[in-house]
């Protein structure tokens, strides 16, 4: 006998279950088109549904954001009806063998980060961050990244007070362990920061196959807790990302020194990986590394560039147990058209320096003025007519000092130029003109091979540093 939900959908075969329930494969008895439907009892200790319900409609509208279908109880059961998304980025870790290839990280970091924005632009906050809570789309949605499961989700601010959360410790571990932050290892609420941390181990375990911390063994869950903790507090992420190119480190440093409540530069974030996939050399043409290795190398060649070209091996599709949703609304920082048709031909861009002088012809935004730039990228830098400069925010000294273990100022503005940092003749981040740039800590910028020229600053003399290694001063 068919079993009908909401009058409208035909309930199909089971294709997967959760903590909440049981997902199955249904029919618009009308239209035809498939949609995942979850069940979940009524009298479950826990009901996340009506949560998950919540949320879905608080993140409405967002690029990659699941789009509810209907939601509502017949019978014994709470029902949620989405449309049926692809596999997980972990069920696409398994099928490359668990490792991805540096463009394709990139690829991905690029989209997951714009997820987590907009999810955080609607005043909450994710809170379990992981592969298996990525889905790709399918068809002509193929290329897209989804963000699902927003059963930890929590509200960080008032949405009309604007009021961020209080600061609180003693808190329980909420998430996954493997990709908790630091912060929420040490009891300490979470808030936006914190899942930007957990996206940098996420991109990691994406590039190493594992993390340092994985398969530890514990009596007691409580203590598996306490051993991946020590493990990643005690991991330096010199080690956690030896091999891979620096902007990771940079990455990880720039969550872990956001203040609890502090908006975090998501433009920045991008702009440092874009900038990095540049100068590999890489083609945004979609192609992941399942792309390649179902379809092999020259499968690129035989396609239309865009995102609705791709597809997903049909064996992980067959067996995938999550939700999708229809693409509306505006581009909400997602960096893709809303119709997702096609790749914004600017997106890999290198945004030109005004400094017509420069000596390097491309560069990106770096952190906006509310934020200090991330220092542990750059160490072949140039700066290029600074005009002040600051030991103290919001207090000019008489001069400008450096030495040969890093920069003693913590704030440089700039006001009628650029600062460009460059390494090896690559653009690394550029800082526009009226832009104040906040080095926290300030001993984090090495000065190995540090080139300034055409230095303008505040009773200093332009020929930069003396044997010393310290800038000279005008007295």
């Amino acid at each position: 006998m068919e079993v009908h939900i909401a009058k409208k959908y035909r309930l199909g075969h089971k294709i997967g279950s959760g903590s909440f329930g049981v997902i199955y494969i249904g029919t618009h008895i009308t239209t035809k088109e498939e949609v995942a439907i979850k069940l979940e009892d009524v009298s479950s200790k826990h009901p996340q549904l009506h949560i998950e319900n919540k949320f879905y409609r608080v993140m409405a509208g967002g690029i990659g954001i699941p789009q509810l279908k209907w939601f509502g109880t017949e019978g014994d059961y709470n029902i949620i009806v989405m449309d049926l998304l692809g596999p997980s980025l972990e069920d696409l870790f398994n099928f490359c063998n668990r490792k991805f290839t540096l463009k394709t990280v990139l690829l991905l970091a690029d989209q997951l980060i714009s997820r987590i924005e907009f999810i955080h632009s609607r005043d909450h906050i994710h809170r379990d961050i992981k592969p298996d809570n990525f889905l790709m789309g399918l068809g002509d949605r193929g290329n897209l990244v989804y963000i699902i499961d927003f059963g930890l989700a929590k509200r960080f601010r008032d949405s009309k007070t604007r009021q961020h959360i209080r600061y609180r410790a003693g808190k329980n571990l909420t998430g996954t362990a493997r990709y908790a932050s630091l912060n929420t290892h040490l009891g300490i609420e979470q808030s936006r920061r914190d899942d930007l941390e957990s996206l940098g181990y996420v991109l990691m375990y994406f590039n190493r196959g594992s993390l340092p911390w994985q398969g530890l063994k514990a009596n007691t869950k409580r203590q598996k807790y306490e051993r991946i903790s020590e493990k990643k507090i005690s991991t330096p992420l010199d080690d956690l990302c030896r091999g891979y190119p620096a902007e990771f480190i940079a990455y990880l440093t720039y969550c872990r020194e956001l203040r609890f409540d502090e908006d975090p530069d998501y433009v920045y974030l991008r702009s440092l990986l874009r900038v990095l996939f540049h100068r590999q050399g890489f083609s945004y043409d979609y192609v992941f590394d399942w792309n390649v290795l179902k379809y092999g190398n020259n499968w690129s060649n035989n396609r239309q560039t865009g995102p609705q070209r791709t597809q997903q091996p049909n064996h992980i599709v067959s067996n995938c147990c999550n939700v999708s949703s229809q693409v509306i609304g505006t581009n909400n920082n997602a960096t893709m058209s809303p119709n997702v048709a096609c790749m914004n031909s600017n997106w890999m861009q290198m945004k030109s320096v005004t400094n017509s002088n420069s000596n390097v012809g491309h560069g990106i935004v770096g952190p906006s003025s509310s934020h200090h730039m991330n220092p542990s990228v750059p160490l072949n830098l140039t700066l290029k007519n600074v005009i002040q400069t600051g030991n103290v925010p919001r207090q000019t000294l008489s001069a400008a000092q450096a030495s040969s273990s890093g920069v003693q100022s913590n704030d440089i503005h700039c006001t009628n130029s650029t600062i460009a940092g460059s390494s090896n003749g690559q653009q690394h981040s550029v800082f526009r003109k009226n832009h104040n740039v906040h080095i926290m800590p300030p001993t984090h910028l090495a000065l190995k091979n540090l080139t300034i020229y055409q230095l303008s600053v505040k009773n200093c003399n332009s020929n930069a540093f003396n044997s010393n290694g310290a800038l000279q001063t005008k007295q």
